[in-house]
């Protein structure tokens, strides 16, 4: 697992250490650099997709390096993974350009890092038809970034993993009562969308016509039943769009990919790193502020701190929720007026 990244000049980070739990979740204002942080992790896994000219400190010298370092612990040993720019290129751990190594069962904390996926999910992408893959390509169904391919995916778990995805439809009907079951339908060859049924009438719903926030939940629920997860995963505003009575919800699904055993999962856990603005979200973390690590920008700068790390937190805290003492202000994190 990841306990730490140290980054050095890169975009928003031009000196600051993030710290992770196998649970993370960021909150800060717009611009604090949550997204950097976990654009960062791509930068470690596969550093050669990151362009200097796109990750490079505003106001530093060119001649600055920008160095992304992880720091953690697996099967009871220590790592450091550090990559660095070397004039146009990325170095990797080895000090050979980064992406030109082939890895080995030795290298799982680089490994993981290569696996780790980003999500930044839009209603409009979900809802898009899956290109189907064709005989003799291999069937590597995979969601994007944007949520794209879900029905791809929902197809293959409902043919390879039938209990799985009959665990999302339970779980969906408890989401969203007003629904009860996942439909497809092949709108033109090739291509594969998805619709959801009532329970009532048992009207099939087009994906296009659903609402986003239903969207965004059925996405979220199959990330939490992928049978393989990536060994990272990243959410930006996991929670953006959805009713405040789903976000126990959200938060139980994410749980389930860090904490398998609680869902007496026998898979390893996913390191997952989530980021919000939403208050009523954080408020449920409040027994668990050593999950949450407040971002804010100072100046140029932008810098973490885990909550738990605060000496006077109790003290601060009191019997108020956790909302309410961060939207004041006192633990950093929300935009300063001048």
């Amino acid at each position: 697992m990841i306990e730490s990244i140290e980054f050095r000049n890169f975009k928003a980070l031009r000196q600051a250490t993030l710290p992770l739990s196998r649970f993370t979740l960021i909150v800060g204002a717009n611009g604090s650099g949550k997204s950097t942080a976990l654009n960062a992790i791509f930068a470690l896994g596969r550093p050669e997709k990151m362009p200097f000219w796109q990750v490079h400190s505003a106001g530093v010298a060119d001649t600055a390096p920008v160095t992304v370092i992880a720091k953690g612990s697996e099967q009871g040993d220590g790592f450091t993974i550090k990559v660095k720019r070397k004039g146009r290129n990325w170095v990797g751990p080895d000090g050979r350009t980064a992406g030109h190594r082939r890895l080995t069962d030795r290298d799982r904390p680089m490994m993981a890092l290569r696996s780790a996926r980003l999500f930044s999910l839009e209603a409009d992408a979900i809802a898009d038809p899956a290109q189907l893959a064709r005989w003799p390509q291999v069937p590597s169904m995979e969601l994007a970034q944007n949520g794209a391919n879900l029905a791809g995916v929902l197809d293959r778990l409902r043919d390879q993993n039938p209990e799985r995805f009959e665990a999302v439809n339970e779980q969906l009907g408890r989401w969203i009562p007003e629904f009860d079951r996942i439909l497809f339908k092949n709108p033109a060859k090739g291509l594969l969308e998805i619709a959801l049924r009532t329970r009532e009438g048992r009207h099939r719903i087009p994906a296009a016509d659903l609402s986003s926030g239903t969207l965004i939940a059925l996405a979220l629920l199959t990330i939490a039943y992928l049978p393989e997860p990536p060994a990272i995963v990243c959410l930006e505003e996991p929670d953006h769009g959805l009713h405040p009575r789903l976000l126990r919800d959200v938060q139980d699904a994410l749980y389930r990919l860090a904490f398998p055993e609680g869902s007496k999962e026998t898979r390893d856990p996913v390191q997952v790193i989530a980021t919000t603005h939403n208050p009523y979200f954080l408020d449920l973390f409040r027994e668990h502020p050593e999950e949450i690590v407040i971002a804010e920008k100072v100046g140029l700068e932008a810098r973490f701190s885990r909550l738990s790390d605060r000496a006077d937190l109790d003290e601060i805290l009191g019997d108020a929720p956790l909302s309410e003492v961060w939207y004041s202000g006192v633990l950093g994190g929300v935009p300063v007026r001048p």
